[in-house]
């Protein structure tokens, strides 16, 4: 009977991250990778989920009264819980289509920032057991991400991982499938778009748009000045003094001083770890490098500056979008990891 069970198993790991929601199945891998959105209308008092995911994404900003866009995560935790438990059914009914029953039982394993408090994982474990699953385990996000990134966490040996996300960044120290110093900070993808668009709003007098300051991070945001004003990018938004729309021209130079301090605290952080790293770890760190995981880890030359900052070798992860959903589907899969999750 038990055998019957695990080959009916739909088990599943979710990275409930406050930009995307990745899911990985159990023996399929990452099977759902969409922007953690919802829009929500309103029609004679009685609201209703009316998208989710990439769908809700394209309506930001160009909604009517009555509809509104709202993202159910902030700073990496729960922020609204029953648009985030609509959010995360819409998401497991897109990797099971069919509605779980008796035989159709499902665990799920949720990442979490080191340091959540109870209140945070309650909403947590409340939005995942409002969605079906039969069981609830947690793993922390940076244990997940050094999984996922291919580190080997079982052994003996001190690793750093920089798991940096759109809502918070996590600094962890890890070895023997535990975390010897972790910490997380509010400082991440969202907060490097708040300061393009509060850059571009005081030196242009220009309002843009979610969807234009993500368009000009990932084509324009270096963490590192270039030489002169690097390259030119034109974009579109309403200008405040007219209220007309306007085109203007910014440049490479110009949005790298727009995200110094957001960079400068993610860079803060790892050095705030090291400081507090024990000998024996930091000197392991020293010949492994520190790892970076998640979507900031894709920014302009962000390895480059960290490296100059700590002076230790910084390398990115093959695929650090997708690093916590995967180390923590490898840990639901695999025995070898069990230990690291976290009933829930």
């Amino acid at each position: 009977m038990k055998s019957f069970f695990k080959l009916q198993s739909l088990d599943l790991a979710i990275d409930l991250g406050t930009a995307n929601t990745l899911i990985y199945v159990r023996d399929r891998g990452i099977m759902l990778n969409e922007p953690s959105v919802v829009a929500l209308e309103t029609n004679d008092g009685v609201t209703k989920v009316r998208a989710v995911g990439s769908d809700a994404k394209l309506m930001m900003g160009k909604t009517p009264s009555n509809i509104r866009v709202v993202r159910p995560l902030k700073d990496g935790v729960i922020a609204d819980l029953d648009v985030a438990e609509q959010m995360i059914k819409h998401f497991i009914h897109k990797v099971h289509p069919k509605k779980p029953g008796i035989f159709r039982r499902f665990d799920i394993v949720v990442c979490i920032p080191s340091g959540s408090t109870n209140v945070q994982l309650r909403a947590l474990r409340d939005a995942a057991s409002n969605a079906g699953a039969s069981g609830i385990f947690f793993i922390e996000e940076p244990m997940a991400a050094a999984i996922g990134a291919g580190i080997p966490v079982a052994e003996p040996v001190g690793a750093m991982v920089v798991d940096i996300g759109g809502g918070t960044t996590e600094v962890a120290v890890l070895s023997l499938q535990g975390l010897a110093y972790s910490t997380s900070g509010r400082m991440g993808g969202d907060k490097i778009d708040d300061a393009i668009a509060s850059y571009i709003r005081r030196k242009h007098n220009l309002a843009i748009g979610e969807t234009t300051t993500e368009l000009v991070k990932h084509e324009m945001a270096s963490a590192v000045s270039p030489v002169g004003d690097g390259r030119i990018m034109h974009i579109k938004g309403r200008d405040l003094v007219s209220g007309m729309p306007k085109k203007i021209a910014i440049t490479e130079a110009e949005i790298a001083q727009a995200i110094a301090e957001p960079i400068g605290q993610i860079a803060e952080a790892v050095l705030n770890a090291l400081e507090h790293t024990k000998p024996e770890l930091a000197a392991d760190i020293m010949d492994q490098g520190i790892v970076l995981t998640g979507g900031g880890a894709l920014l302009g030359r962000i390895d480059e500056f960290i490296s100059e900052k700590t002076g230790l070798a910084v390398t990115i992860a093959d695929d650090p979008l997708t690093c916590v959903a995967i180390g923590a589907g490898r840990a639901l899969e695999e025995p070898l990891y069990r230990n690291v999750l976290i009933p829930a």
